[in-house]
């Protein structure tokens, strides 16, 4: 009788999937699993420079172009609008607000 358990052991460990098999990877883990891709870097950090007290300020910057009177910028709100295929009234509310703006 001891014999005959001995030959069953030895044969559920022999076949494939038997007892064995389970435990070479762990818990958790099978053969197809590729590992986990590796985190990405840090991100770049620069520390802005620091004006000094002593330093003269920066040159003024060049401003925008000068603005056209309001009766010219009318003239070509309406222009774009009358291009663009607007009726009389859109072109009038969208003249107010190209104007305006």
């Amino acid at each position: 009788m001891k014999w005959v358990s001995v030959i069953l052991l030895g044969v559920a460990l022999v076949l494939p999937g038997g007892l064995a098999m389970a435990q070479l990877f762990g818990p958790g883990v099978t053969p197809s699993n590729p590992p986990p891709p590796p985190p990405p870097p840090p991100p770049r950090i620069e520390v802005p420079a620091v004006p000094k007290l002593d330093a003269p300020p920066p040159p003024p910057k060049a401003g925008a172009a000068p603005r056209g009177s309001f009766g010219d910028r009318v003239i070509d709100c309406l222009h774009q609008g009358a291009a663009a295929g607007m009726t009389p009234g859109e072109r009038a509310a969208y003249s107010r607000a190209c104007a305006n703006q």
